[in-house]
């Protein structure tokens, strides 16, 4: 199953980017990263096997867990907010950090690094849309975090992440995303080494690839339904 559902999503990415047009600064290959919140580590396995080797996790310790298991294979991201008491654990088991969605956590995962002798690389979250009942920096609070961030030493701003908002027409998400690149292409203009925008997730990766991304998060298209049930 998971080999038809790759195919499948991997061809839904490639005829998005043939659909795109303006929004060349993010190349012409998007990574897919395959999300196994809530699902075995047999499905990291699998996923490796069949060469999807970028795995996203929301929380810090169901990746311990998996990692334990896969210590050393794939590329790590972590995609769910992630409270300033599990920085070190975070910064000890992510490749890449994309939720990066405020100045305590910048100044914790710094802190962290620099222990660890390791320069992070991460992404900041933007709250485009405004949504309460998520994280990320409003974009007020992002322009006024840029001219700080040379101050962590031991960060590589890599780029930004967007969430947008769960909407039954997924056109409705496109202006999120047309914000999300031009925020980047700003970003990238002010910044060296920015390169990654991450947008997009199962039921809205096909616009986001469109307005500009390349990183998706997929893991329901991929693995089907997630057993919240496991939630510790």
């Amino acid at each position: 199953m998971l080999k038809d559902n790759l195919h499948k999503v991997q061809t839904q990415i490639a005829e998005a980017l043939s659909r795109r047009t303006e929004t060349k600064l993010t190349g012409d290959k998007v990574t897919l990263v395959a999300v196994t919140k809530n699902h075995p580590v047999d499905v990291v396995l699998e996923s490796l096997a069949l060469g999807v080797t970028n795995i996203g996790e929301n929380r810090v310790q169901e990746a311990k867990e998996k990692r334990t298991i896969v210590p050393d294979r794939g590329f790590w991201h972590l995609i769910g907010h992630l409270q300033t008491n599990k920085a070190k654990q975070a910064v000890t088991l992510f490749d890449l950090i994309e939720s990066a969605d405020s100045e305590h956590l910048l100044a914790a995962l710094d802190k962290a690094a620099g222990q660890q002798h390791k320069q992070q690389d991460i992404l900041l979250q933007l709250n485009i849309a405004r949504e309460e009942q998520k994280t990320g920096f409003l974009i007020e609070d992002y322009l006024a975090i840029l001219p700080q961030l040379d101050d962590y030493k031991n960060l590589c701003v890599r780029g930004l992440m967007v969430i947008a908002p769960l909407c039954g027409d997924i056109e409705e998400t496109r202006p999120v995303f047309k914000e999300g690149y031009r925020c980047f292409c700003e970003l990238r203009a002010q910044r060296p080494g920015i390169e990654l925008l991450s947008m997009g997730m199962t039921h809205d990766f096909t616009v986001a690839v469109e307005e500009g991304a390349n990183i998706v998060r997929v893991g329901t298209a991929l693995f089907g339904k997630r057993d919240y049930s496991k939630n510790k």
